[in-house]
């Protein structure tokens, strides 16, 4: 039975896009090590991300960008970047373990896991793709808006972020629906 686990990366974050992952392991190559992302040091991480890639029989990023957070909240973003991550697997799960309490319209039997990414292999190598490739979007945002210190605050609302974001105002990369942002000094 092919079931693909989903996850995903920066629902809190003030700034970058919202990351879903959709995974279907293969179950004759056993991945050691699989567990919630956020308590996975960084290396160790990475490291699994790339045994994931290698080993999964598929795996799909799906991503909602800023703009369309704002335009539809985040809940609902997360759950567009979720159906585009399943979508892009190039093969049809029979069966769907999201993490969470909610779950979006996937086309197949789909069930919430609440605490998923930590219990659930399946949906903690959906949680380490997520994590890694958002990551790796924040470093670059880093780099195309200096200042913000996106590479090593990812976008969560750091107390340096804040004190950035009330320098410099927002950059595109900012969500404009999120207070910290809306209740910057600056106008936009």
């Amino acid at each position: 039975m092919l079931i693909v686990g989903v996850d995903e990366a920066g629902r809190g974050p003030l700034a970058g896009p919202v990351v879903a992952a959709a995974v279907i392991l293969n179950p004759d190559r056993k991945i050691r090590g699989l567990r919630d992302s956020k308590i996975l040091p960084q290396l160790k991480r990475e490291r699994l991300a790339d045994k994931i890639r290698e080993h999964a029989l598929a795996w799909s990023v799906g991503v909602a960008a800023v703009d369309e957070i704002d335009r539809l909240n985040i809940l609902q973003a997360t759950m567009l970047a979720m159906r585009r991550a399943v979508q892009g697997l190039g093969m049809t799960p029979e069966e769907a373990l999201v993490d969470g309490d909610r779950c979006p319209d996937l086309g197949c039997p789909t069930h919430p896991i609440v605490k998923g990414d930590r219990d659930i292999a399946v949906i903690s190598a959906a949680s380490i793709i997520a994590k890694t490739e958002r990551d790796a979007m924040l470093v670059a945002l880093d780099a195309q808006f200096p200042g913000y210190g996106f590479a090593e605050n990812k976008g969560y609302g750091t107390p340096d972020h804040i004190a950035a974001l009330n320098r410099h105002g927002p950059c595109a990369a900012h969500r404009r629906s999120f207070a910290p942002v809306l209740q910057s000094a600056f106008d936009f």
